[in-house]
């Protein structure tokens, strides 16, 4: 076998022997395995929601408003008679989705921008995280209702709003990293070899940044649930008829008296999806730690 293909077998077996004792690490944790058990619990559910649910979420029964959970309603009904439970499949369907596409798409652009700018330094550095600082210095809620502002209340605006609010961590994070990793021996040996800036960032550099942000993506992605649920809550999110667990919520603080289960479940709902993206994050920074590889 030539030299460059046995270099190669022996990085691959480094990178898979790398991610087989972090996955140890993590599964050792009783954080980690109840973190993925309850986020998988809420996936399952979402995705499934149109095979599991029992009603239509947007279906009015009449004269059946309010009902207890019973054998018809498992969880009750709402102020209008539509089931809970198929609205809380529905709602967290919802957050589930807005919060994976938001993350993604600001992490991309956080990441991008950070890399970018904390490798080449100099006028790039300095005007993009001065752009991403003055972002940071709104409130995430202030942004949503920004966006809202401008383009109206929906799902498309909430997505935008909760990307925006995510980009800068991930761009400082990023920033942060790379500053570290570039004066380090072997982008220098890459430099000496020829290798492009391009071809440093994004094939030596980045994957050695990968451990940091894989921890803040769990995290934004817990936060970007709990920021869809509150800007939902606050009406500027989802718009009835949609499910969302925010905006039950809302309507759920008038009947907390006569129909206690029509606040109560979509809380605990949401709870144990913020729950799980928690403990899945802990549980991943403990794993990915860099002074923990020989452990």
């Amino acid at each position: 076998m030539p030299a460059s293909g046995r270099e190669a077998s022996a990085a691959l077996r480094r990178s898979e022997s790398l991610f087989r004792s972090a996955l140890r690490r993590f599964l050792r944790q009783p954080t980690g395995t109840l973190g993925l058990f309850l986020t998988g619990l809420s996936l399952i559910a979402a995705v499934l929601a149109p095979a599991i649910a029992p009603h239509d979420p947007l279906l009015q029964y009449q004269n059946q408003e309010l009902v207890p959970p019973g054998r018809a309603f498992l969880l009750g009904t709402d102020d209008v008679g539509r089931d809970v439970l198929s609205r809380i499949l529905y709602g967290m369907r919802l957050s589930l989705a807005v919060g994976i596409l938001s993350v993604l798409l600001g992490a991309l652009v956080g990441v991008v921008s950070g890399v970018t700018a904390g490798y080449l330094e100099g006028w790039l550095d300095a005007v993009t995280m001065r752009l991403w600082d003055s972002v940071l210095a709104f409130p995430p809620v202030l942004v949503g209702v920004a966006v809202a502002a401008l383009l109206g209340p929906g799902t498309i605006s909430l997505c935008l709003s909760l990307a925006v609010a995510s980009i800068p961590q991930f761009a400082r994070l990023a920033r942060a990293s790379v500053l570290v990793e570039k004066q380090r021996e072997y982008v220098a040996a890459a430099r000496c070899l020829g290798g492009s800036d391009g071809l440093i960032m994004v094939r030596h550099i980045f994957p050695n940044t990968l451990s940091p942000l894989l921890v803040q993506l769990t995290l934004a992605m817990a936060f970007a649930v709990l920021l869809e649920s509150g800007l939902s809550f606050l009406g500027i999110g989802a718009q009835p008829p949609e499910a969302s667990l925010g905006s039950m919520l809302n309507v759920a603080r008038r009947f907390l008296r006569p129909a206690p289960w029509y606040g109560v479940f979509p809380g605990l709902a949401l709870v144990v999806l913020l729950l799980g993206l928690n403990f899945l994050s802990d549980a991943a920074r403990t794993a990915l730690d860099p002074r923990r590889v020989n452990a």
